[in-house]
C-alpha cells in the first residue's frame, strides 16, 4: 500500500493554472473585408465633401469671415441676431414657405390622382408610367431654361397671335405672377418621383379588400377613403415629407428661370444663402442663415413624421 501511495504522489497532477489556455483565432470573414473596403472610402469622401464642410460652415457662422479674406474674427451670437432684422431674409422665408407649403400639397394631390389612374388597367398603362417619369431623369437646370424660353417668348406670342389677353404677358417678368411659372415647373417635375411611389403603394392593396367593399355595395370613392389610402398611407407619410424638405429647397428652378426676380419676389432660402454666401461678401452671415434654414428643415420634417404616423396608427 505504502509504494502505490508513493507511486502517486508521484504521478503528475493538473491544476487549472497549470492547463494550458488554447487560444483560437478568429477567422475573418472575406465578405466583411468587402464590406469595410466598400464602405469605409465612401464614408471617408462623404465626411470630406460633406460633414466636414458642414461643420466648418457651423464654425464660421460664429465669425465675421467674409469668404475672401485671410484673417477673422469671432463675434459670437451676432450673425444669428441679424438674421431677424434683415428684411430681405425674412422676405425670403415667407416666399419659401408659401411655396413649399403650396408645392407639396398640389404635388401629393396631383401624384396620387396620376398614380391611381396608371395602376388601372389601361392599355398602354406601361408606356404612359415612363412618359410620366420622364421628367424625374432630365437636367432640373435645363428644363429650367426651357420653361423660361417658353414663358417668355411661346406663350406671349400666342397671346398675341390669338388676341388672349391674360397671356400676351411674361409672367416671369411679374413680381405677383413669376411665383406660379416656377410652380408649375416644379410640380411637373416633382410628381415623376412621388407618382412611382404612389404606384409601389397601391400595388400592395390586396384585390380581395375591393372585392369584399363592392359587395358591401361601396361605391368608388369610399372604396378609395376606406380601403386604397388606408393602405397606402405609410407611402403618403414618405412623399408628403419628402415633397415639403424638396419645396422648401427649391433652388434650380429659380435660378434657370428667374434668378430670384423681379427684384427679390422669387428669392427662396437656398438662393438667398448661396448668392449672399458667394458672391456678396456674406460668407458667415449667410453660414448662420444655412444653420438656422437647417434646423427649421429638420423640425418641420419631425414634426411632419410625428403627426402623419399619428393618424395612420389611427385609421
Amino acid at each position: 500500500m505504502k509504494n502505490n501511495e508513493s507511486i502517486i504522489n508521484k504521478l503528475p497532477t493538473s491544476t487549472p493554472e497549470s492547463t494550458p489556455v488554447i487560444k483560437r483565432r478568429k477567422k475573418v470573414n472575406p465578405r466583411m473585408i468587402a464590406f469595410y473596403l466598400m464602405v469605409i472610402p465612401a464614408a471617408l469622401l462623404f465626411f470630406a465633401f460633406h460633414t466636414l464642410p458642414a461643420l466648418q460652415g457651423v464654425y464660421y457662422s460664429f465669425t465675421n469671415w467674409n469668404g475672401i479674406a485671410l484673417d477673422y474674427e469671432f463675434v459670437g451670437f451676432k450673425n444669428y441676431f441679424n438674421l431677424f432684422k434683415d428684411q430681405t431674409i425674412l422676405d425670403s422665408y415667407g416666399f419659401t414657405f408659401k411655396f413649399a407649403i403650396i408645392g407639396a400639397i398640389l404635388i401629393n394631390i396631383i401624384s396620387l390622382f396620376v398614380a391611381v389612374g396608371l395602376n388601372a388597367r389601361i392599355k398602354g398603362r406601361n408606356f404612359f408610367r415612363a412618359v410620366y417619369f420622364l421628367p424625374n431623369i432630365l437636367s432640373v437646370l435645363i428644363v429650367g431654361f426651357i420653361f423660361n424660353f417658353f414663358f417668355t417668348n411661346i406663350i406671349p406670342e400666342l397671346g398675341e397671335k390669338y388676341d388672349i389677353g391674360f397671356l400676351t404677358q411674361n409672367i416671369l417678368g411679374n413680381a405677383d405672377l413669376a411665383w406660379i411659372g416656377i410652380m408649375i415647373v416644379f410640380i411637373w417635375q416633382s410628381c415623376a418621383f412621388n407618382i412611382i411611389l404612389y404606384l409601389s403603394g397601391l400595388q400592395t392593396v390586396p384585390t380581395e379588400l375591393y372585392e369584399a367593399s363592392s359587395l358591401d355595395g361601396a361605391n368608388r370613392w369610399q372604396q378609395f377613403w376606406k380601403v386604397t389610402f388606408p393602405v397606402i398611407a405609410p407611402f403618403f407619410t414618405i412623399n408628403m415629407v419628402l415633397s415639403m424638405k424638396n419645396s422648401l429647397m427649391v433652388f434650380d428652378q429659380i435660378v434657370a428661370m428667374t434668378n430670384g426676380g423681379p427684384g427679390y419676389a422669387t428669392t427662396s432660402i437656398a438662393l438667398l444663402i448661396y448668392n449672399g454666401g458667394f458672391s456678396g461678401g456674406e460668407f458667415a452671415f449667410q453660414s448662420a442663415n444655412a444653420v438656422v434654414y437647417f434646423i427649421v428643415i429638420m423640425v418641420i420634417s419631425v414634426f411632419q413624421l410625428k403627426v402623419l404616423q399619428k393618424r395612420e396608427m389611427n385609421m
